[in-house]
């Protein structure tokens, strides 16, 4: 019989079953468990219809700029032409670089979480997705991660720009911040993240997009969200 610690017992005595709560009592009860010595990430986890009246399934990836940031910390990397490194420096990036940034990505030397490119070094940086695709590295147009403005494209990813994409079974999550945001930002957080969600819905999808949304800390319990 698996045994739990002290501490997560004590969370299990919050555990409301069968039942969907509304996002504000659901975030008081995720706090309340976070009681871990570190800034546990307060997440979000959705099972969304993939089922299209015409054609395949559908496939959502695609970003939220999450209104009071995300809490969680980035270290970005910049690949841009020699001119514009210092732009890039300025703007906050960890770590910048043109050819000789491409020679420690060639190498396996993928120090950082987020990669951002110029449009004008796409073409040099094409060969190496085999390495950063599966990792989630790959710079992407639709994800903010290639432009020509560094100075944003740094900023939000530093801030509160965050990923989204399915799987297969239609599932997907995100953080929406820390347990030490405040309960209202938090709320905020949420209500902007799933109305962004909502947005992408496709035409050719009938019925309910959004099927379940769940409600957890890091090291805490879920709680089912009521319908939004």
């Amino acid at each position: 019989m698996k045994k739990f610690s002290k501490r997560y017992e004590e969370i299990l005595k919050n555990t409301i079953k069968d039942k969907r709560i509304n996002v504000n009592e659901a975030i008081d009860l995720v706090k309340k468990n976070s009681t871990t010595k570190f800034d546990e990430s307060i997440d979000v986890s959705l099972k969304i219809n993939l089922k299209q009246s015409k054609g395949g399934d559908f496939s959502l990836r695609t970003v939220v700029n999450l209104p009071n940031g995300s809490g969680k910390k980035n270290k970005v990397a910049v690949l841009c032409e020699p001119d514009k490194t210092e732009e890039a420096k300025k703007a906050g990036a960890d770590i910048v670089g043109s050819d000789d940034l491409l020679e420690k990505i060639a190498s396996g030397k993928l120090d950082f979480t987020k990669l951002i490119c110029t449009p004008g070094m796409m073409a040099k940086i094409g060969k190496h997705g085999k390495v950063l695709g599966p990792k989630g590295l790959m710079p992407n147009p639709k994800l903010g991660t290639v432009s020509t403005d560094l100075s944003k494209a740094v900023k939000d990813i530093k801030t509160g720009l965050v990923e989204i994409r399915n799987d297969k079974d239609g599932n997907l999550a995100s953080t929406i911040g820390r347990k030490s945001f405040s309960s209202e930002k938090l709320s905020q957080n949420f209500n902007h993240f799933i109305e962004s969600l909502k947005k992408e819905k496709p035409d050719t999808i009938k019925g309910e997009f959004i099927k379940s949304i769940y409600l957890t800390s890091t090291m805490g319990i879920s709680y089912k969200i009521g319908a939004k």
